[in-house]
């Protein structure tokens, strides 16, 4: 079944609605399509730091800038006359463009800064769900000097360490995998003290991680499907940490290792942060909140939040809907989230990064890149993330990752051979992760949980794939 959205959010009759969408990456590229395919007339202007493919195609009226200008975007904003600014990363949130925007008198869909602390602060947000009794925490504490680090470090055992602030994905460090013992735990703890004088230290779960999106205008909630991101740079999730290499999506809205209670927890988790923050804030939370999870053998816990859609999982959800993206947005940007009825399509989806072969390392700035548009179509989508069109109308890669393949299946299976499909075909000086949403990746994702949680190993193919 595909998004049917009835509405009685106000239109635009005299003229199309004017759109100014900020971002860079595959997220934004997967907006922009939304609101391309979208029923409500717009004009769309599309403000990136450099001209992708994707976005510079899309754009009625295309702006570079960089996303940490505040001063910059504001004067684009008045520039374009925007009735509805959107935000993909988070970069703009955290410099407060949605508390400028909101100072024109135009709609944004985005949290305002305080309420982006949920995502810039990791400290606050483990503190915000203590002081309203929000369960998910694990054991947890901030430092803003090195007394009591090492005690801590050895009561907990295996830890986490956190920067507090925004990492791009890169920072957490878990005993175990990239630190070995408590000695280089206390030593990445005291860089991160002196570099930023605070350091979250958090108990290390064993589980499996899951992503919920949440969309909501702090009254009224949308939960997208859950998805699964991988964010280990190599197969069999190995390597270091990044951005994220690919994720997955399955047909009923679930993961094959989730239960009907799991996904209820994070859900209740997730609306119960929005009306705390609501509250303790004096504003609507209005945009997404993305909720990065973990299931263990104990429950359902909250490992952080992001205040917008998740990088590559925007991938997996807005290729489910259709028609509706940028009515959904207006409505949520307007505090009318619950005039809008929204449902998404029951099928999977398995998105796969394409990356320059140094990458996270530094490395491929300015090497070509090429991919076969003949092979795209409805269940094969292509999103350009950190590549631009040089004045050669060659495509060149900017050193991050590149370009996101997208295949939408009945089934996981089905999604996967497409998305690889299209991730194998690129041209160029760059690798991708090939196990992402394979059936024995699944496989053992649900082996994982159902040992640390005392239930029998599946004998069978996984439910939901």
């Amino acid at each position: 079944m595909q998004l049917e959205i009835q509405s009685t959010v106000p239109m635009m009759t005299d003229r199309p609605l004017r759109v100014l969408l900020f971002g860079k990456d595959g997220r934004t590229d997967a907006i922009a399509e939304g609101i391309r395919s979208s029923a409500m007339s717009c004009e769309l202007s599309i403000c990136a730091p450099f001209a992708s493919p994707g976005l510079a195609a899309k754009a009625d009226h295309f702006a570079s800038a960089s996303l940490t200008d505040l001063e910059a975007m504001v004067r684009l904003t008045r520039q374009s006359r925007a009735d509805l600014v959107v935000v993909g990363p988070e970069d703009p949130l955290a410099a407060g463009l949605s508390d400028a925007v909101a100072a024109l008198g135009v709609a944004c869909f985005g949290p305002t800064q305080e309420l982006a602390r949920v995502e810039t602060s990791k400290s606050w947000t483990r503190s915000l769900l203590d002081r309203h009794g929000i369960d998910g925490n694990p054991r947890h504490q901030a430092f803003r000097h090195a007394r009591g680090l090492w005690e801590y470090l050895n009561e907990l055992g295996a830890v986490v360490v956190k920067p507090d602030g925004l990492t791009g994905g890169k920072g957490v460090k878990v005993q175990g995998e990239q630190l070995a013992s408590h000695e280089e735990a206390l030593a990445y703890g005291l860089a991160l003290l002196e570099a930023d004088g605070s350091v979250v230290i958090e108990e290390r779960l064993d589980g499996e991680e899951f992503s919920l999106q949440t969309i909501t205008d702090g009254e009224a909630f949308v939960h997208c499907p859950i998805a699964q991101d991988h964010k280990r740079a190599f197969e069999g999730d190995t390597g270091p940490n990044t951005g994220g290499m690919g994720s997955y999506s399955c047909p009923d809205g679930s993961l094959p290792f989730l239960s009907d209670a799991d996904v209820s927890a994070a859900r209740l988790i997730n609306e119960a942060v929005v009306h705390s923050l609501g509250r303790e804030v004096g504003q609507p939370y209005r945009g997404v909140l993305y909720g990065g999870f973990m299931a263990t053998a104990g429950g359902v816990a909250l490992i952080e939040y992001n205040a917008r859609f998740g990088d590559p999982e925007a991938m997996n959800v807005l290729p489910l809907m259709s028609g509706g993206l940028l009515e959904l947005l207006w409505a949520t940007a307007q505090g009318r989230l619950g005039a809008v009825d929204v449902a998404f399509s029951p099928r999977a989806t398995v998105c796969k990064y394409v990356v320059p072969d140094a990458y996270p390392d530094e490395g491929g700035a300015g090497a070509p890149i090429a991919t076969d548009e003949s092979l795209l179509g409805p269940d094969l989508r292509c999103y350009w993330a950190s590549a631009e069109l040089a004045d050669d109308l060659t495509v060149r890669m900017t050193g991050s990752r590149a370009v996101a393949f997208v295949g939408i299946g009945s089934t996981t299976a089905e999604a996967e051979r497409l998305a690889e499909r299209g991730a194998s075909s690129v041209v160029g000086a760059v690798r991708h992760r090939r196990d992402i949403g394979t059936s024995g990746a699944l496989a053992r994702r649900v082996d994982h949980l159902a040992r640390l949680r005392g239930a029998p190993s599946p004998t069978a193919a996984p439910r939901h794939a």
